[in-house]
């Protein structure tokens, strides 16, 4: 019998990247290699949204994704590392579940 392979999500990637990325840098004390983890989930993400929604939306959603990263470190002093990276996580895959996995 054949698998269906059933792609991940652009949203579940985008958040998986913000959230792995600070774990990751965390957890090893080795921020370059979180940034290599979020680095490629939003190139990842990035290449479903062009492929679902096209060059413009591809682009909106990957200036929110950086946005997201670089607000998470102000919101962080105010609510907490972990509370702003779940929060600009979640901000990030709604977005992209409203332009681009929505519709698949």
């Amino acid at each position: 019998m054949a698998k269906v392979q059933v792609p991940v999500p652009s949203s579940v990637i985008a958040a998986g990247g913000l959230v792995g990325g600070y774990g990751v840098a965390r957890w090893t004390k080795k921020r370059p290699l979180g940034g290599a983890v979020l680095a490629v989930a939003g190139a990842a993400a990035a290449q479903q949204w062009r492929q679902r929604a096209g060059g413009k939306a591809a682009g909106a959603l990957t200036v929110a994704y950086v946005a997201a990263f670089a607000g998470s470190h102000p919101l962080a002093k105010k609510v907490g590392a972990w509370p702003a990276v779940l929060g600009v996580a979640g901000a990030v895959a709604l977005a992209s579940w409203a332009v681009a996995d929505r519709r698949v």
